[in-house]
C-alpha cells in the first residue's frame, strides 16, 4: 500500500517508519525541517520517499496527517485534492502546554478536529486514530506492556476506510478498537487531553498506554 505521510514530527516518523518496515510505501511530507528531511527519512526508513504535501496526497492510497491543530488549513490546503483517499488523523486540539483544548473547542465538543478536517476535505474517507497514544511508544522496540498490548481507538463513518485504519494499527502493534462513527471524535478528543494531563502529572509519561479490558 502507498501512504502518504503528511506531518513528519515525531508521530508521522514514527508511523511511517513501522509501515515501511511493514513493506508499505511511503512518503513523508510537511516538516519543519524540510531541508533536513531527506537525511532524517534516509536515517529512519531508507527506503522511504520524500516529497510534498500534494505529492504526498497523489502518492497514497492513504494519507497520514500528524500536524499541529494550528497548522491543520495550512497542510490540507499544500494538500490539495484528497478525493477518495482514506485520511488518518491523529490531530487532537490540544494546547502546546498540554493544558486543555485550544480556544473555541470546550470540553464537551460540539464539533471534534476530526469533524472538522472532514469538513475541509469533504471528498476524502477520514478516519481518527492513534491520538491517545505517544511517538514514544510506537519509537520503542514494541508495544507491548509485559504481557499486555497497548489498544488504539478509532472512529469514522465509511467502513472500507476503518478496516484499512484498523489493520494499519494491528501491524503497528497496538489492538484496535472500533470507537463508531466519527462523532465519537469528540469524546475520544477529550479523553486525549485527559490522557496526556494524566501521565504528565503522574511522571508516567510517556511510557503508559491505554488497554481496553473485557470480562
Amino acid at each position: 500500500m502507498n501512504i502518504g505521510i503528511i506531518g513528519s514530527g515525531n508521530m508521522g516518523r514514527a508511523l511511517g517508519k513501522i509501515w515501511s518496515n511493514k513493506g508499505h510505501k511511503v512518503l513523508f511530507s510537511y516538516s519543519r525541517e524540510p531541508n533536513n528531511l531527506r537525511a532524517l527519512v534516509d536515517s529512519i526508513a531508507p527506503s522511504a520517499l520524500v516529497g510534498t504535501p500534494a505529492e504526498a496526497a497523489q502518492f497514497g492510497e492513504v494519507i497520514f496527517l500528524a500536524v499541529p491543530w494550528v497548522a491543520v488549513e495550512d497542510a490540507l490546503s499544500a494538500a490539495g485534492s484528497l478525493d477518495g483517499k482514506v485520511l488518518i488523523t491523529c490531530v487532537s486540539p490540544l494546547k502546546p502546554d498540554f493544558e486543555g483544548l485550544t480556544t473555541g473547542i470546550t470540553a464537551f465538543l460540539e464539533i471534534s478536529a476530526a469533524e472538522t478536517i472532514a469538513q475541509l476535505v469533504p471528498t476524502a474517507k477520514v478516519v481518527e486514530a492513534f491520538n491517545l497514544t505517544f511517538a514514544e511508544i510506537l519509537e520503542s522496540e514494541s508495544r507491548q506492556f509485559g504481557s499486555e498490548q497497548a489498544s488504539v481507538f478509532y472512529c469514522g463513518d465509511d467502513e472500507q476506510a476503518k478496516y484499512v485504519t484498523a489493520e494499519l494499527i494491528k501491524e503497528s502493534g497496538y489492538e484496535a478498537i472500533d470507537a463508531g462513527p466519527l462523532k465519537t471524535a469528540r469524546t475520544l478528543e477529550s479523553l486525549a487531553t485527559i490522557w496526556v494531563q494524566m501521565a504528565v502529572v503522574t511522571g508516567m509519561f510517556p511510557n503508559v498506554a491505554l488497554k481496553v479490558l473485557r470480562r
